[in-house]
């Protein structure tokens, strides 16, 4: 994959299930879901 940065879960969350992400000056939170997956919402 060039030109991908790949990085695991695990390290951006740690222990937490919900981390926030700014980009272009708005903020989207990224979740672990109950049932193991990812969703992004702004």
């Amino acid at each position: 994959m060039s030109g991908m940065k790949v990085v695991e879960s695990r390290e951006l969350f740690g222990r937490l299930t919900e981390i926030g992400i700014m980009h272009d000056g708005s903020l989207y939170r990224l979740k672990i879901t109950r049932q193991g997956k990812l969703i992004l919402n702004k």
